[in-house]
C-alpha cells in the first residue's frame, strides 16, 4: 500500500512541476533572474499551504500511511550541509533544474536533461562510495 501511496504522490508532485513550469530550464532561470515572476508565486503559495498545514499534520498521533513521523532529529549547521546546500544552489543556477523537477523533465526527452540526470546518479553515487 504504501508503495502505491508513494507513487500516486509522486505522480501529482510531477504533475505539479510540470503545470508550475518548474521543468523548464529557461523558465527556472528567468525566476533566478528577476525577470519571471510564476515561479515565485509557486513557491509562495506552496509555503503557504505547508506553513499553514504541517502544524495540523503533526497534531495527529501518527500519519496515515506510516506507524510514526520521520522527522530530522538533527539541527546542527555542518560543512557537509553547507557544501551540499551550495552544490545544489550552483547547480541548480546554471542549469535551471534540480533533481525532482530534473526526473519530471526526463520525459520530455531532451538529451541535455538526460546528460544532467546521468551527472546527478553519478555524484551521488560517488558520496555513496565515499560514506
Amino acid at each position: 500500500m504504501n508503495l502505491v501511496v508513494a507513487a500516486l504522490v509522486g505522480l501529482l508532485f510531477a504533475l505539479g512541476l510540470g503545470l508550475a513550469g518548474m521543468t523548464q530550464p529557461a523558465r527556472v532561470l528567468g525566476f533566478l533572474e528577476f525577470r519571471d515572476p510564476a515561479l515565485l508565486l509557486t513557491m509562495g503559495g506552496a509555503t503557504a499551504v505547508t506553513l499553514l498545514g504541517f502544524p495540523r499534520v503533526l497534531r495527529r498521533e501518527r500519519p496515515v500511511f506510516a506507524w510514526r513521523f520521520w522527522l530530522p532529529t538533527r539541527s546542527d549547521i555542518d560543512r557537509k550541509l553547507l557544501v551540499g546546500a551550495a552544490l545544489f544552489g550552483l547547480g541548480w543556477g546554471l542549469v535551471g533544474l534540480c533533481p525532482g523537477p530534473a526526473l519530471t523533465a526526463l520525459a520530455g526527452g531532451d538529451p541535455l536533461v538526460g546528460l544532467f540526470v546521468a551527472a546527478m546518479f553519478a555524484g551521488m553515487a560517488l558520496h555513496a562510495r565515499r560514506g
